[in-house]
């Protein structure tokens, strides 16, 4: 009841707001925009069809469809690190370390252990977009939370073209940068990408090559939750405190981790020429009909870990439990090389009529190469153990690198034509090295059925996976952890269903995975691997709800895991939207409300800076959630342009101080921000 109260009163004020400022605006210059809007109707401009967008399927380059990011709704919410999802625990600065505590909507590990903490900020395969557009398309974003001190930035760049209905290329260009709210939480990152393409009758060409530099400072949190939830008790009755001087663990910690991919794919398609031709038509005229296709993808990975830490004014080595090498200093270096190359033939779908579906098969040759470096470890092996250091086991001897040969074998079959039944399947085997044995299948389907006078939607997706464990949980060398393990296979069972129904615009999503031989980082930060199963269970409905102008859209989830000690979750998260979407002078459209999220108190994560990872907190641990963030704002798009003005965390302090969504971590204060985005179409 206090989250929709908060909400009610906070969207009343909007409301008399948005009501003074528009009957504020003289006649004459409503006459004018008016006026505006018409002369456009009249205008004979030519019109361009909306351009496209996909991604691409692992190994063969398939395409998925995907989306321009233009619309309004919501443009607001990527500017506010704790509503990167419904659940999101992090160190709270933009682009810093985060995990997302919905369990289902997880992304997968990451063959760098240390992209899985930045993941909403590193440059992917997966996200990698390829764009056909009829006239090029230039998109410039521009983000800004104000404060001179706590300063945050987000400049972002699209641009796509066409040379022809063949030919296209694309780059982005992302920079997030803050200097944070609290002590030691400066964070940026500096990523681009370039994507080129050519899409012929017989011969086809997908690349892409992305780079990413990203650097964030460690403050270990700080030293005391006191001084956000009862300041006065450490300031002899002063209730304010200013975030930035807040004391933290580490003074001079920061981590960089930097990154490239090269991925290309070429096609050459077998078929024959069907003759297209119409009665009306004076020429002949045919098109190529694809029936095989052969494809050669290459994929080049290269990673890089550095962390650094000067004790000094901070809590020095006393933070750590363990200094191995170096106690006046560590520098821990971890670097990761990859190369694959796939081959494969693909029977085309619909080629003919009795081709109803898609079949492919490929082959998958992998090389991997791990290295470490530490600081102190020449002279370890030289002089012994130093003065200060931790003790190592007697015998012990750091493995620094490694390469892993790898060959997969795997198929795939899918439908994607009609509007009834979509489906597809793939699985893939290992074959050598380290990856013989593996399993790995997945699969998904979708349908329609007429209800009343609206098609219902409902899809499917499940998996079984019997893989190895990332390198990086079984050898990891540092100045303040090292580990060699030898952990088993972890075997996943997951099935997920959703149904869509238009006429209530419901989303309902059930989820079920058993998992055995689960790998989590335990309470001392190191590797474990639980023996048993555990099963997490999952159920969310998104509801929107419309009358006139006013909206309120809301999504609720449950989740439940057996085993809290391996997988913490959060029992229930809500997100709640309350806002006013109406036109304003035939072509400005407003969104203004009030937004907030909440989810139940549990004993969720810790953060442990040195490896960049999250690892549940044992019996002695502390709570974390039970808070709601709520942000008040108007966004708006006219033609070409959106923005959006907001007061981030408007409600803090209220109804509670402990606003942590990890131990030690509070999330940003209220913040005034705004962005700007325009697109340019030439």
């Amino acid at each position: 009841m206090k989250l929709i109260k908060t909400q009610i009163a906070l969207l009343v004020a909007l409301i008399a707001m948005t009501i003074i400022g528009l009957s504020a605006v003289p006649a004459s210059a409503q006459k004018a925009m008016k006026s505006l809007g018409d002369g456009d109707k009249q205008q004979t401009t030519k019109q361009y069809p909306p351009g496209s967008a996909w991604t691409l399927s692992w190994p063969l380059g398939t395409h998925v469809e995907s989306t321009v990011d233009t619309l309004l709704y919501n443009y607001q919410r990527t500017f506010v690190t704790a509503l990167t999802t419904d659940a999101w625990a992090s160190t709270g600065q933009i682009a810093g370390p985060g995990i997302d505590m919905i369990y289902f909507n997880r992304n997968p590990e990451s063959h760098f252990f240390f992209n899985d903490a930045i993941t909403c900020w590193v440059p992917s395969f997966s996200k990698q977009k390829f764009y056909n557009m009829y006239i090029p398309f230039t998109q410039l974003i521009y983000n800004m939370g104000y404060g001179t001190e706590n300063r945050t930035d987000l400049l972002r760049a699209t641009f796509a073209g066409n040379v022809n209905k063949k030919l296209g290329f694309g780059a982005t260009v992302d920079y997030p940068y803050t200097k944070g709210s609290y002590a030691q939480q400066a964070t940026k990152e500096l990523a681009f990408s370039f994507s080129a393409y050519y899409l012929g009758s017989r011969y086809e060409m997908q690349a892409f090559y992305n780079h990413y530099n990203h650097l964030n400072k460690e403050s270990g949190g700080i030293t005391d939750d006191r001084y956000i939830t009862n300041p006065e008790e450490l300031q002899g009755g002063q209730t304010s405190v200013e975030p930035l001087s807040i004391p933290v663990h580490l003074a001079d910690a920061h981590n960089r981790v930097t990154g490239g991919e090269f991925y290309m794919s070429h096609a050459y398609k077998l078929g024959y020429w069907r003759d297209i031709t119409q009665e009306e038509d004076s020429v002949k005229r045919e098109e190529f009909v694809a029936s095989t296709k052969f494809v050669y993808s290459f994929d080049w990975k290269e990673n890089h870990h550095f962390f650094i830490d000067v004790p000094g004014g901070g809590e020095g080595n006393s933070f750590w439990k363990n200094t191995y090498f170096d106690p006046s200093r560590t520098e821990d270096d971890a670097r990761y090389w990859s190369i694959s190359n796939t081959l494969g033939v693909e029977m085309i779908e619909g080629f003919q009529k009795w081709a109803k579906f898609g079949l492919s098969v490929y082959a998958t040759y992998e090389l991997d190469r791990y290295k470490y470096s530490v600081l102190g470890l020449d002279e370890w092996r030289v002089s012994g153990q130093p003065e200060g250091s931790t003790p190592l086991p007697v015998g012990y001897e750091p493995l620094l690198k490694e390469t892993r040969n790898r060959v997969w074998v795997g198929g795939r079959i899918e439908k994607t034509r009609g509007s009834i039944v979509k489906y597809a399947a793939d699985a893939k085997f290992g074959l050598v090295g380290k990856a013989a044995g593996e399993i790995d299948a997945r699969g998904e389907i979708q349908t329609r059925f007429r209800l009343g006078n609206d098609s219902v939607t409902i899809a499917a997706n499940a998996w079984f996976k019997n893989l190895e464990p990332n390198y990086f949980y079984e050898n990891y060398v540092g100045n303040h952890f090292q580990w060699r393990n030898d952990f088993g296979k972890i075997r996943n069972i997951r099935a997920e269903g959703k149904i869509v129904i238009p006429w209530s615009r419901s989303e309902i999503r059930v989820g079920v995975e058993n998992v055995q031989n689960q790998i989590y980082m335990n309470s001392e930060g190191l590797p474990a691997q639980h023996g048993g199963s555990v099963q997490v269970f999952s159920a969310s409905l998104h509801q929107p709800l419309r009358f006139g102008i006013w909206n309120w859209n809301n999504t609720v989830t449950y989740q439940t895991s057996s085993n809290k000690d391996v997988i913490p979750l959060p029992q229930v998260a809500i997100y709640s939207n309350m806002f006013l979407y109406f036109k304003a002078f035939k072509a400005l459209t407003v969104q203004v409300g009030v937004d907030c999220n909440w989810y139940m108190k549990y004993r969720g994560y810790s953060y442990q800076p040195a490896t960049m990872s999250f690892h549940t907190q044992g019996a002695d641990g502390v709570d974390v959630g039970n808070f709601a963030l709520a942000n008040v704002y108007l966004t708006a798009k006219l033609y070409k342009v959106r923005l959006f003005l907001m007061c981030s965390h408007v409600n803090q302090g209220w109804p509670n101080d402990y606003y942590f969504t990890l131990p030690h971590y509070p999330v940003d204060p209220r913040q005034f921000r705004l962005g700007l985005s325009i697109d340019f179409t030439d």
